[in-house]
């Protein structure tokens, strides 16, 4: 069973933990979240479809993401999941947090914060390794295409992250 950590308003653990996509959360707290944006040296990113049997957005398109398991951190979070879901190990590449937001979801018991991260990569088909239970297809896909996912409204998250895929800056980090 998974489990992640519970913080409050100012992102502090509160010391509680959650079961994984067990939203108990009350007004106030908060589940922690990654997206790991990664960018090829052509300009072009690593995005992925989700399964059919998602409860939420089926079918969409993403980039590799998830939760944050309690006692880890957000980068290192990162790091698991796009290895769990693409199998692309990022952990010594040129990387940083982009920035973080929040959500709120009154009554609902899923409030989260996102951490965003940026990586540059070089990758291809046989690097991609698909987690079976998350994703049925992958591309590198330019920006105009994302845009036009997003257009379609079958681009996960995307307007949240859009900054993330113009931001050309090189910073080094996590």
């Amino acid at each position: 069973m998974e489990y992640w950590d519970i913080y409050d308003k100012d992102r502090h653990k509160t010391g509680r933990t959650m079961k994984r996509n067990d939203w108990i959360l009350k007004d106030g707290e908060y589940h922690l979240s990654v997206l790991g944006v990664i960018r090829r040296p052509d300009g072009r990113f690593l995005i992925t479809r989700r399964i059919g049997t998602k409860a939420w957005a089926p079918l969409w398109w993403e980039v590799p993401g998830g939760g944050v398991r309690a006692g880890e951190t957000s980068g290192e979070a990162v790091i698991r999941e796009i290895r769990e879901e693409t199998s692309l190990d990022v952990s010594r590449v040129p990387g940083h947090l982009s920035y973080s937001y929040h959500r709120e979801n009154p009554g609902k018991g899923d409030n989260y914060f996102v951490d965003v991260y940026r990586f540059d990569m070089d990758f291809g088909p046989e690097d991609i390794v698909l987690q079976a239970d998350e994703s049925i297809d992958w591309k590198a896909a330019s920006l105009d295409e994302i845009r036009q996912l997003a257009a379609g409204g079958v681009f996960l998250h995307y307007d949240s992250i859009r900054t993330v895929f113009e931001d050309t800056d090189s910073r080094q980090g996590r």
